[in-house]
């Protein structure tokens, strides 16, 4: 299976071309994302093909880390998977694109915290894995899910929550009060720290990357999730790119 997988709805662009699964060594770029990821994402994605000596015309999907994050990173990684998508059967007018694969980034970003913490000797065990993305605005974008080996199963599906509310959130939907086997993982550690110290469980700091979505890939596949170029969208959960003078003061005062 040849796959490219774009991740940039984070500050990092990861690019990645591979054959997809767990045991599966890719060749990746890592660059600034946000608005700069829309001038070297395309650059990157045909220098790692043509580094892998594979034609457009071959892959058997492209991968995309579909949302929610930053809304310029996501709307950049659609727009080039589905315009990669249909340039792979250019001068073939009848046959269909690409299949394109959206994929949740909060899976992606569990993903990567359950293989990085793989290869930590000794790590303490993981059951639970919070993905924890940092939304701006005084929110954090989160989800849970329970890892079974080297599987991962949504507990909760992404949601926008307050930093002081997240220990609540979490509770609602089974995580130990004691927080054994719980990882909390993602940017908002980073961004709200201290906001989050009462929140129990181990932590990771670590982004969405093009190498989870490839290891993710084939089992996603293989569940018939890939969709045509034109039905691959962005998952925003929030639809505000920012707050009023108002808002923001309103909820300084709250803080």
């Amino acid at each position: 299976m040849r796959l490219l997988a774009i991740e940039s709805s984070t500050d990092t662009l990861s690019v990645a071309v591979g054959t997809g699964g767990p045991g599966a060594v890719p060749a990746s770029y890592a660059g600034a994302g946000a608005a700069q990821a829309s001038t070297t994402l395309l650059p990157a994605a045909q220098t790692l093909l043509a580094q892998a000596g594979w034609a457009l015309s071959t892959l058997d999907a492209v991968v995309f880390g579909r949302g929610p994050g930053a809304f310029t990173g996501l709307r950049t990684a659609c727009a080039v998977a589905q315009g990669l998508a249909y340039g792979a059967r250019a001068g073939q007018p009848d046959a269909p694109g690409l299949p394109v694969l959206p994929v949740d980034t909060l899976l992606a970003l569990a993903e990567e915290a359950r293989w990085q913490r793989s290869q930590i000797a000794d790590a303490p065990p993981l059951t639970l894995v919070a993905a924890l993305l940092d939304a701006r605005m005084d929110e954090i974008y989160a989800a849970l899910y329970a890892v079974d080996g080297e599987q991962l199963r949504a507990i909760a599906a992404p949601v926008l929550v307050a930093p002081e509310a997240l220990g609540d959130w979490l509770a609602g939907h089974g995580a130990p009060a004691s927080g054994q086997g719980l990882w909390l993982a993602g940017n908002a550690l980073a961004a709200y720290g201290e906001r989050l110290q009462a929140v129990p469980g181990e932590r990771l700091v670590v982004l969405p990357t093009a190498g989870a979505l490839l290891r993710l890939a084939p089992g996603l596949l293989t569940q018939g999730l890939a969709v045509p170029a034109a039905q691959a969208l962005p998952l925003y959960v929030r639809d505000k790119v920012a707050r009023t003078t108002e808002e923001r003061e309103r909820a300084g005062a709250q803080r």
